[in-house]
């Protein structure tokens, strides 16, 4: 007797964005809220990617200005613009980006390996490309985004402000 066992394709729950007309995905497991940009402090001798710091409920947050990090030019934050709060081994992290545009939902299937040439951010930073109907879709890696120096950095940002 034989039976036939399809392999069951695993799914994956991002949530894309858009930085310079480029659209990224992340887990969503990753994420824990979105929220709209707020007035954020500055941080002497702090990294020219870091926008500053903001007070989220009581808990000091750094922000990644994902434009800069990926050294992209600058513009001026508007409606669209949002910041997704992430947890990075085991930090509270902030990354402002132009705008998120959806939850979906994505099969393993039709995710490929980064081309050696995706777009302008280095490709280290990229776990790989989900080709869906009409689009791409770049899924990045944030925590190769930040080196384990500059996540150390961070956590001596919130002590700083503390």
């Amino acid at each position: 007797m034989s039976e036939v066992v399809e392999k069951a394709s695993t799914i994956y729950q991002l949530v894309s964005f858009c930085i310079n007309n480029e659209e990224y995905g992340i887990d969503i497991l990753n994420v824990q809220e979105i929220i709209r940009p707020m007035d954020m402090t500055r941080v002497p001798n702090a990294p020219d990617f870091i926008e500053g710091v903001i007070n989220l409920r009581g808990k000091i947050v750094p922000v990644v200005d994902l434009r800069q990090r990926f050294n992209l030019s600058s513009r001026k934050r508007d409606e669209s613009s949002r910041i997704i709060v992430v947890e990075l081994s085991g930090k509270v992290v902030g990354f402002l980006v132009d705008k998120v545009r959806e939850v979906l939902r994505v099969e393993q299937a039709i995710i490929e390996p980064p081309p050696e040439l995706t777009t302008n951010i280095d490709v280290r930073y990229i776990t790989g490309v989900a080709k869906l109907k009409d689009r791409l879709l770049i899924l990045l890696d944030l925590v190769k985004v930040l080196s384990v120096e500059e996540r150390e950095k961070l956590a001596s940002l919130e002590e700083t402000v503390n």
